[in-house]
């Protein structure tokens, strides 16, 4: 017998299903590799831009939902398009150097503690992807927050900034960062001056002109009163002095009207006499014309005689 007769044959049955294991569990890590660079998903609240290798940034981005890309082609960039703030503070740990430090409109140090609200504008997230990239916040907004803070602290007196002109200040700033932030493909929200400090000293010298400023306010709001009140007192001297006048110039006028009418009717003299005199006296006069006056009593005896 020969060494070819004698060896027994080899186990190839053992080999074929290991191998076809390995095809099988290769061909499924392939697959899954290609549908987790193909399907992608954008959460509530982002916005995605597509970097495509053979054509750059894609123009359109994609909003919330699922989405299938290229594999090993497309690349996608997420973007918080939810309301976002940057705070810009001492207490604030951001890495950020703290508080702004600005310069009144006649040299005075004021520090303001701000808060910047904004937004990824979702239509133009392309474009910020493109020319800003992520680190948008730390290369625009915190350099712009902090210029334009001390741009608009510089046109105010430091006693304005701290009573009266705090919300021109806030105008003012949010009108110069809604443009820069327009022009960098983000929406401004608001601006929030947290706080506004000045040094103690100064602070005190405000406070005590401002005191005397409210006594003089109070003193000039007395004069005016006394001032009205004279007045006041004037017109109504005046007042009554006219109607002395208007009532001496009416009884004049009575005493010309009555004068003017006995010259006329001569006759209202008598009656007038006559009506003055008292009821017990028993005389009558007769007209102008007549010379001799009657006895009343006389009359009125006689006649109460010849009476039955």
């Amino acid at each position: 017998m020969t060494e070819q007769q004698t060896r027994p044959p080899r186990p190839l049955t053992l080999k074929a299903p290991g191998r076809r294991a390995g095809l099988i569990a290769g061909s499924v890590l392939i697959a899954a590799l290609l549908v987790a660079q193909s399907v992608k998903v954008i959460p509530a609240g982002y916005v995605g831009v597509t970097f495509s290798a053979l054509s750059g940034v894609k123009s359109q981005p994609m909003q919330e939902g699922v989405h299938f890309l290229t594999p090993f082609v497309d690349h996608l960039t997420l973007y918080d398009a939810k309301l976002q703030e940057v705070t810009l503070a001492d207490k604030v740990q951001d890495g950020d150097e703290g508080a702004i430090r600005a310069r009144s409109k006649e040299g005075l140090e004021i520090t303001a503690d701000v808060t910047v609200q904004f937004r990824v504008d979702r239509s133009k997230a392309a474009v910020l992807h493109k020319e800003l990239g992520r680190d948008y916040v730390r290369t625009v907004i915190r350099p712009q927050v902090r210029s334009k803070v001390r741009d608009a602290i510089g046109q105010f007196s430091a006693a304005d900034i701290i009573s009266t002109q705090r919300q021109q200040v806030e105008a003012s700033i949010t009108r110069a960062l809604r443009e820069v932030f327009e022009q960098n493909n983000l929406t401004l929200d608001g601006v929030l001056l947290r706080e506004l400090r000045i040094p103690e000293s100064v602070a005190k010298a405000i406070e005590q002109k401002q005191t005397a400023e409210q006594q003089v306010a109070v003193e000039r709001n007395r004069l005016q009163q006394a001032d009205i009140s004279a007045q006041r007192q004037v017109v109504e001297a005046e007042g009554a002095a006219k109607a002395a006048v208007a009532k001496a110039r009416g009884e004049a006028q009575a005493l010309s009207l009555r004068g003017r009418a006995l010259r006329e009717n001569p006759q209202l003299i008598q009656l007038t006499v006559a009506e003055k005199l008292a009821p017990g006296i028993q005389t009558v006069m007769l007209p102008s014309d007549g010379n001799f006056l009657l006895d009343v009593a006389n009359l009125t005896g006689k006649a109460g005689s010849s009476t039955p």
